[in-house]
C-alpha cells in the first residue's frame, strides 16, 4: 500500500530524509505544487523515468518539465541561460511560469523527448520550495494518467495512481486554477501554453529590456 506523508513546517526535514530515501530507490513521489499535484521523479535516474512514463501512459514526444527548489540548481539541465531566460526569471520566480532552455548536453531522452530542450520551474508553494531545497531538483508532470484530470488532494492521487506510486505527501488541497504558462526562450521567445502569467505582463518585462515576444502565441 502507497504510504501518505502529512507535510507540516515541522516535519519537513522527516519528509525531506524520507524524500531522498525514495528517489535514491528509484522511487515515485506525487508532491504538491501551486496548481495540483505533481508526480516526482529523480531526473536523473533512468528506471526512476521509465516508471514515470509507464505510469502516466506519457505520448511519444512530449517533455518532462523539471521542478527546482532554488536557481542555483538550474545548472545540471540547461546549456546556457538566454537574456531572455535572465529577464523572466527575475520577474516571475519563484512562480507559476515554467521556462523551456536549451538542454543541457546528455540530458535523458525520457525528459526531453528527444527536443534538445528542457522546461523548468522555481515553484512559489512553499510545501515543495521547503522539500525541494533539501532534496534537489525531481520531474514535475501533472500526478494522473495521461488524459484524466490532474488531481488537486492527496486522495484524489491514491485514488488515480494508487499502487504505482511510493509516496505521497499530503499538502493538503492545492489551489487548481490554470497551470503555468509556459514559454520557450530559444529563438524567436514563444508562449507554448497559456496559464497563470498573462502574454502582456512577460511581453511588457520582455519589451523593457529590449526583447519581443512573438505577438502571435497564445
Amino acid at each position: 500500500m502507497v504510504t501518505i506523508e502529512r507535510y507540516t513546517v515541522s516535519s519537513v526535514p522527516v519528509l525531506a530524509d524520507r524524500v531522498r530515501c525514495v528517489l535514491g530507490e528509484s522511487g515515485l513521489i506525487s508532491l504538491p505544487t501551486e496548481s495540483f499535484y505533481g508526480l516526482a521523479a529523480a531526473p536523473f535516474d533512468e528506471r526512476a523515468l521509465t516508471r514515470l512514463w509507464q505510469v502516466k501512459g506519457r505520448s511519444e514526444g512530449k517533455p518532462i518539465l523539471v521542478l527546482i527548489g532554488d536557481r542555483s540548481q538550474l545548472g545540471p539541465f540547461v546549456r546556457d541561460i538566454p537574456q531572455a531566460a535572465n529577464v523572466l526569471m527575475n520577474a516571475f520566480w519563484p512562480g507559476p511560469l515554467t521556462i523551456v532552455f536549451p538542454a543541457a548536453l546528455g540530458l535523458s531522452h525520457a525528459v526531453t523527448a528527444g527536443t534538445g530542450s528542457v522546461g523548468i520551474r522555481l515553484s512559489a508553494w512553499q510545501p515543495l520550495v521547503d522539500l525541494l531545497c533539501r532534496v534537489g531538483p525531481v520531474t514535475g508532470t501533472s500526478a494522473n494518467r495521461e488524459g484524466m484530470p490532474p488531481p488537486r488532494t492527496a486522495e484524489e492521487v491514491r485514488d488515480c495512481l494508487g499502487e504505482a506510486l511510493d509516496l505521497i505527501i499530503d499538502g493538503g488541497p492545492t489551489p487548481g486554477g490554470r497551470p503555468s504558462t509556459v514559454i520557450d526562450v530559444q529563438g524567436p521567445i514563444r508562449i507554448i501554453r497559456a496559464g497563470s502569467i498573462g502574454q502582456n505582463a512577460i511581453a511588457a518585462q520582455l519589451a523593457a529590456h529590449g526583447l519581443h515576444l512573438e505577438p502571435d502565441c497564445q
